[in-house]
C-alpha cells in the first residue's frame, strides 16, 4: 500500500476544511454525550489506528483488526454508527463546499463555472451556434432522471430532513456579516440536529415496504427539485442572455426537464408491487402535486392584489372568471369583497376550486393539466401587457414553469416486468404449454396472428394471470385519472428476441389497453442486459421495424422508440471493458437502424451508483457517447446513494440539472466528433483526445483509488485457501492495472490530475476502514451461528449503508 500523505486543502478549500472539523468535532461531543465515554474511546482508538494503518504503520492493521473483534454486537452498532453519522455530515459538508465553489466562480467575474450552463452556451457560441440555431436547439431537448429504488439506500424521510436542516445551517454561516453569538446560535442548532439523528433509529426493524421506498425518493421530487426547477430556467435564460449579449431578450424555453420513478411500477422480482400498488403510488403523487400547487397559489393570491381601479387586465382574465363563476359559484361566493375588484385573486381562488374538483374527481375538473397551464400562461400574459413585470410575474413565471414539469401527475411511473413472466403468462393464456421451448420466430408468428384477429385468451383462474391483465388495466384507469403522462413506458426486462415485445401488445390489448380504433397506447421500451443481447439489440430492433403491425404501432405512438440498455448485468456478464465497448457500439448502431426506419431513438440508460453497473460522471459519459446518439434526448435511472450525493441539497441538485443539460446540448450540437490525432507524442495526449477512453480510464481510476488490497485480504480470508489463491491473482492484476493507469496517464500516483476527489478520498479511508474490517469480523461470527443471529445480522446491514455512506457510489 502506498505511503499516505498528509490531507491537503488549497486556500480555496479552506471552508470545507473548517466545516469538517467543526462537524468531526461536533459528532464527537455527541458520540460522548450520548454513547458514553467508552464508546467514544473506542471510537478515537479505532479512528487513530485506521490513520496510522494508512501510514504505512506495519503493526496498525492487525492493531485495528483485534480492536474492532473485540467488541460484542451491540458495541459494533454503535462504532458503526458513530462512523456512519461523521460521514453523513461530512457528504453535507462536501455538497456546501460544491456550492460555495459556485458561488465564488458567479462572483468571482473571472469566467463560468467549468462544467455549468454558461460554460455549454460558451463553447457551443465559439463553435458558431446563432441564436436562432440555440433556440432550436433547445426546443428538441427532452431530459428525463428516473429515480429507482436500491436497498443499500433506505434513509428514511426524517433523517434527510434532518441533513438538510444541518446543511442550511451550514449555508447560513456562508454569511460573512454573522456576528459571533449568531454564529455560535447555528452551531447550537447544528448540534442539536446531530444529537437528534443520533436518538433516531437510521433503518427499523420492520421490513423494508415499497411506501417506505416512495417516501425516500418523494422527498428528493418535492423537498428539492420543485423548489428549484424553475431556479434552473432562471440561470439558463441569463448564462443565454450574458453569453449572447442579449439582457432584454426573454427566450422561449420549452420544458426540457421532466422526472419519472420506478417506486411502485417496477415489479421485476418485486412480487409486492402489484395494479394496487401503481393505483396507490399515482394517486399520492397527485395528492402531493395538487397540495404543493394549491399551497403555491395561496401565496401569489396574497402578492397579486391588482386592482382594476389602477391597473387593467386582459380580456381573457375577464372571459376566465365569468366561466369559472358559473362553475363553481359557492367558491366564488367565498371571495371577499373588498377582493372582488382584484382580477387575478378571483382566479386564483377559482383555480383552487377547479383544482379540487379534479382531485375530486368531479365534472367541473381540468379535463388535462395543459388546461391548468392555460389559465397559468394567461395570468403570465396578462401581466407582461399590463406592467404587471415587476408586480409579481416573477411568482406566476416559476408556478407556470412547475406546473409545464410537474403536470397532475409529478413525476411519470414507469412500469416494469421480466420477459420471463410474461411469456409464462402468454403460455398459459393460449393453452400452450411447450410456449417455453418453441422456437422464437414461430412464437413470434403466432402472437402476431392472435394480435390481427379476433382470437381471445383462455379462461383461467390463474392468479399471475389475473395480475398481469389487470396490471394493463390499472394503466389505462390511471392515465384517464391522471393524464397522459402518469405512467410511463412499460419496460421489458431481459428482453432476448421480438416476440418478447409481441407479448406486451398482445396483452396489453387482452388487457383493455387501446383506444377505439384498437391502437395500442403504450410505449413498449426493451431492456437488453447482456453483452450477448445487447451486441444482438440493433437486429431485432431492425426485424421489429420491418413488420408492418410494429410500424403502425410506432407510427401511432409519433414514430418515437425507447430502448433501454442496461450496465449492471453486462459487466457481471462480460466484465467492463467488453460491456463498455458492447454498449457503445449498440448505442452507435441502434441510430442507425432507427434512423433507416426514420423513427425517432431515446436510448435509456439504466446505470447505478457503482464503476460496475454504469456509474461514474455522467456528464462526461454524455459527451463521450457515440455521435447521433444523443439527439436532444436523455432519459437514465438515478440509484442509491448517487441520488443523495447529487440531489441531496438544493443547490447541488440545481447545478446536476445545469451539468446534464450544458452537456446535451453540446452532444447534439457537436454532430461531428473530433478524430484523435494519430501523430500524439504520448499515450496521455491520445486519451485527452479520445473521450471514451479517457471516461473509461477515469472510472477505473477512480475504483482503483478506493480499492484496498489489504482489507480485501481479510475478506479472502472468511474463503479459506481458496479464497487466499483467488485473491492473489486478483492483488497481482490490481497491482498491473495500477501501474499501466499511471503510465497511460503520465502520473505517479492515482487522481494526480483530479486533486479534489484525491482528497476526498484520502479524508475519508481511515474511517471506512474501521467499518470494512468490523464487517469481516461480523461476517465470520454470522456464519458461526449458521447466519441464524438477527441481532449479527442487523449490525452487518449497518455496516453496509455506513460503508456506502462512506464510499457514496455503491448504489
Amino acid at each position: 500500500m502506498n505511503n499516505k500523505r498528509e490531507v491537503y486543502f488549497s486556500l480555496k478549500d479552506a471552508g470545507l476544511r473548517n466545516d469538517v472539523r467543526l462537524l468531526g468535532s461536533l459528532v464527537g461531543e455527541v458520540i460522548e454525550e450520548q454513547g458514553g465515554e467508552s464508546l467514544f474511546y473506542q471510537v478515537e482508538s479505532a479512528r487513530v489506528a485506521a490513520i496510522h494503518r494508512r501510514e504505512s504503520d506495519p503493526d496498525a492493521d492487525t492493531q485495528l483488526f483485534h480492536l474492532v473483534s473485540a467488541l460484542d454486537t451491540t458495541q459494533a452498532g454503535e462504532l458503526v454508527r458513530a462512523f456512519s453519522t461523521y460521514f453523513q455530515v461530512v457528504n453535507l459538508a462536501e455538497k456546501i463546499h460544491r456550492i460555495r465553489r459556485n458561488r465564488d466562480y458567479l462572483r468571482s467575474g473571472s469566467g463560468p463555472q467549468p462544467g455549468g450552463i454558461e460554460d455549454a452556451v460558451r463553447k457551443l457560441i465559439r463553435a458558431g451556434l446563432s441564436m436562432e440555431n440555440m433556440q432550436s436547439l433547445l426546443s428538441g431537448i427532452q431530459i428525463e432522471p428516473v429515480f429507482t429504488a436500491h436497498p443499500t439506500e433506505a434513509t428514511r424521510r426524517t433523517i434527510l430532513e434532518k441533513h438538510l436542516r444541518i446543511a442550511q445551517r451550514l449555508g447560513e454561516r456562508l454569511d460573512p456579516y454573522h456576528i459571533p453569538r449568531e454564529d455560535h446560535a447555528l452551531v447550537e442548532r447544528m448540534r442539536l440536529e446531530i444529537t437528534s439523528l443520533w436518538q433516531t433509529e437510521e433503518h427499523p426493524d420492520a421490513k423494508r415496504t415499497v411506501n417506505d421506498e416512495l417516501e425516500h425518493v418523494l422527498f428528493y421530487i418535492t423537498d428539492i427539485l420543485y423548489p428549484i426547477l424553475p431556479a434552473f430556467y432562471e440561470a439558463l435564460e441569463d448564462a443565454l442572455n450574458q453569453v449572447y449579449g442579449t439582457p432584454d431578450i426573454e427566450w422561449n424555453l420549452p420544458a426540457i426537464i421532466s422526472f419519472a420513478s420506478w417506486v411502485g411500477g417496477d415489479m421485476d422480482g418485486n412480487p409486492n408491487v402489484t395494479h394496487k400498488t401503481i393505483q396507490h403510488t399515482l394517486s399520492q403523487h397527485r395528492t402531493i402535486i395538487f397540495k404543493k400547487y394549491k399551497d403555491e397559489m395561496a401565496t401569489l393570491y396574497r402578492q397579486l392584489s391588482q386592482s382594476l381601479s389602477r391597473v387593467t387586465v386582459n380580456p381573457i382574465i375577464h372571459d376566465t372568471i365569468q366561466a369559472y363563476q358559473k362553475s363553481f359559484p359557492t367558491a366564488f361566493k367565498k371571495i371577499p369583497a373588498r377582493h372582488q375588484n382584484m382580477p387575478y385573486r378571483v382566479l386564483l381562488h377559482l383555480m383552487q376550486a377547479r383544482l379540487q374538483a379534479t382531485e375530486n374527481d368531479e365534472t367541473t375538473q381540468y379535463a388535462h393539466p395543459n388546461e391548468f397551464v392555460d389559465d397559468l400562461r394567461n395570468i403570465t400574459q396578462s401581466l407582461r401587457d399590463n406592467k404587471g413585470t415587476s408586480a409579481g410575474l416573477f411568482g406566476i413565471k416559476r408556478l407556470l414553469r412547475r406546473a409545464e414539469a410537474f403536470g397532475f401527475h409529478l413525476a411519470t411511473l414507469d412500469i416494469r416486468q421480466d420477459a420471463l413472466v410474461h411469456r409464462t403468462v402468454m403460455a398459459k393464456l393460449l393453452g400452450n404449454n411447450n410456449w417455453g421451448t418453441t422456437p422464437a420466430e414461430e412464437r413470434t408468428q403466432i402472437l402476431i396472428e392472435a394480435f390481427q384477429s379476433d382470437t381471445r385468451p383462455q379462461q383461467t383462474d390463474d392468479s399471475e394471470v389475473a395480475q398481469t391483465l389487470e396490471i394493463f388495466r390499472t394503466i389505462q384507469t390511471c392515465r384517464a385519472q391522471f393524464g397522459p403522462k402518469a405512467t410511463g413506458p412499460f419496460i421489458m426486462s431481459m428482453t432476448q428476441n421480438i416476440d418478447d415485445i409481441y407479448t406486451v401488445l398482445l396483452l396489453a390489448k387482452w388487457g383493455g389497453l387501446h383506444q377505439n380504433d384498437g391502437a395500442i397506447s403504450l410505449d413498449i421500451a426493451p431492456l437488453f442486459e447482456t453483452v450477448e443481447d445487447l451486441n444482438r439489440a440493433p437486429q431485432i430492433m431492425d426485424q421489429l421495424l420491418q413488420n408492418s403491425l410494429y410500424k403502425k404501432h410506432i407510427q401511432n405512438r409519433g414514430n418515437r422508440q425507447i430502448v433501454m440498455i442496461g450496465y449492471s448485468d453486462s459487466n457481471k456478464d462480460g466484465g467492463i471493458l467488453a460491456a463498455r465497448w458492447a454498449l457503445h457500439k449498440t448505442e452507435a448502431a441502434l441510430v442507425e437502424i432507427m434512423n433507416k426506419h426514420n423513427v425517432e431513438l431515446t436510448i435509456f440508460h439504466g446505470r447505478g451508483g457503482t464503476v460496475s453497473r454504469g456509474g461514474g460522471k455522467l456528464e462526461r459519459a454524455i459527451l463521450s457517447a457515440p455521435q447521433g446518439t444523443v439527439q436532444g434526448k436523455l432519459r437514465v435511472t438515478e440509484q442509491g446513494e448517487i441520488i443523495n450525493a447529487k440531489y441531496g441539497l438544493r443547490g447541488t441538485a440545481e447545478r446536476e440539472l445545469e451539468q446534464m443539460v450544458g452537456a446535451v446540448l453540446q452532444a447534439t450540437a457537436h454532430t461531428q466528433a473530433p478524430s484523435p490525432n494519430t501523430e500524439a507524442v504520448s499515450a496521455a495526449s491520445v486519451i485527452a483526445q479520445n473521450l471514451f477512453l479517457r471516461s473509461f480510464l477515469e472510472d477505473i481510476e477512480m475504483v482503483l483509488a478506493k480499492a484496498d488490497m489489504e482489507i480485501g485480504a481479510h475478506y479472502a480470508q472468511l474463503a479459506g485457501d481458496t479464497g487466499e489463491e483467488i485473491f492473489q491473482n486478483i492483488q497481482e492484476e490490481y497491482q498491473r492495472t495500477v501501474e499501466h493507469i499511471l503510465t497511460l496517464k503520465d502520473n505517479t500516483q492515482l487522481l494526480d490530475d483530479d486533486p479534489t476527489l484525491q482528497r476526498a478520498i484520502r479524508l475519508r479511508n481511515p474511517y471506512v476502514d474501521p467499518m470494512s474490517l468490523l464487517q469481516v469480523d461480523l461476517l465470520r461470527r454470522w456464519r458461526e451461528t449458521d447466519r441464524q443471529n438477527e441481532e449479527i445480522f442487523d449490525a452487518l446491514l449497518a455496516t453496509v449503508n455506513g460503508i456506502a455512506e462512506g464510499l457514496q457510489n455503491t448504489g
